[in-house]
């Protein structure tokens, strides 16, 4: 029996977004209060859209508009957000890490296990990631990290390299370009949507519409 589109959040997201991991640990929390499931609809985003070259490499030469003052504003949110739901992480921005290989990883898995499983490897991502600064854009890694979650590693590897898949993420940011998505993570249900680590309050009044 499938799930009603009511009982699922939208949620865009990128990987190498610390806001995302965070607001993950937000909606987390959110879902222990309630009595019914609410399942992650995931929708992949591209933080580096910017800066991909057309072969899907990053040319991190390329100026985005982002500079040091930018990256130490955004350290200091991410440190107070990480006091405010006392999560530990080993950094605080991952910006030479590229997510492209574990969303196409993560899409496969998604297509191809139950939710359940997809939802282990996702977070099983964030958390190699986040919690022990390991590089979720090597192969290996996310082999390893199948292979923890029950995913047959060699379909993973398959997966990476299937030229398809890799068109098929590529056309799920330019939807999320399309939708006005502009930055992440963007938590929609019902035609409304909030943007950023928002706390679980704010997530209920999204989808429960609470005052």
């Amino acid at each position: 029996m499938s799930t009603h589109p009511r009982d699922r959040i939208s949620v865009f997201s990128d990987y190498v977004c610390p806001f995302c991991y965070l607001g993950r640990e937000s909606l987390s929390r959110y879902q222990d209060t309630r009595d019914e499931k609410l399942e992650i609809n995931w929708q992949p985003f591209d933080l580096r859209s910017g800066k991909r070259n057309p072969d899907g490499t990053i040319d991190h030469s390329v100026d985005d508009g982002k500079d040091d003052d930018y990256f130490e504003q955004a350290k200091q949110s991410v440190r107070r957000l990480q006091e405010k739901y006392d999560v530990d992480m080993e950094l605080d921005l991952a910006i030479e890490v590229d997510s492209f290989s574990a969303q196409i990883a993560a899409y496969y898995v998604r297509e191809h296990y139950p939710y359940e499983t997809w939802l282990e490897f996702d977070e099983a991502i964030f958390e190699a990631l986040w919690t022990e600064g390991r590089d979720i854009g090597d192969e290996d890694v996310l082999a390893d990290l199948a292979d923890e979650v029950g995913v047959d590693t060699d379909e993973v590897r398959s997966a990476i390299e299937d030229d398809d898949l890799r068109e098929r993420i590529e056309a799920e940011w330019s939807t999320a370009q399309r939708q006005g998505i502009t930055g992440v993570p963007t938590f929609a249900y019902d035609g409304y949507a909030a943007r950023g680590a928002v706390p679980p309050e704010q997530l209920q009044r999204l989808v429960e519409g609470v005052e």
